[in-house]
């Protein structure tokens, strides 16, 4: 998958739990897991703004775009 989520990397620098950062968005455990694990198709941007302000990141800082395909010739 060319875009990977980054959200377990800034609740590790945070030191933040899930758990805390769920309470804090208004979204469930369940979903930040989801959203952890690369495992939605979508976030709205809603969320993303809650929690880059919780985190005081960039949205930039929780995803990031890797080109998988190699280069033609």
């Amino acid at each position: 998958m060319p875009i990977i989520v980054n959200l377990d990397v800034m609740l590790a620098r945070r030191k933040m739990r899930s758990r805390e950062l769920a309470e804090r968005i208004g979204i469930t455990e369940q979903n930040v897991s989801l959203l952890k694990s690369g495992k939605v198709r979508g976030v709205r941007f809603e969320t993303l703004e809650k929690i880059c302000a919780v985190l005081d990141c960039q949205p930039g800082d929780l995803l990031e775009f890797r080109d998988d395909e190699p280069e033609r010739s």
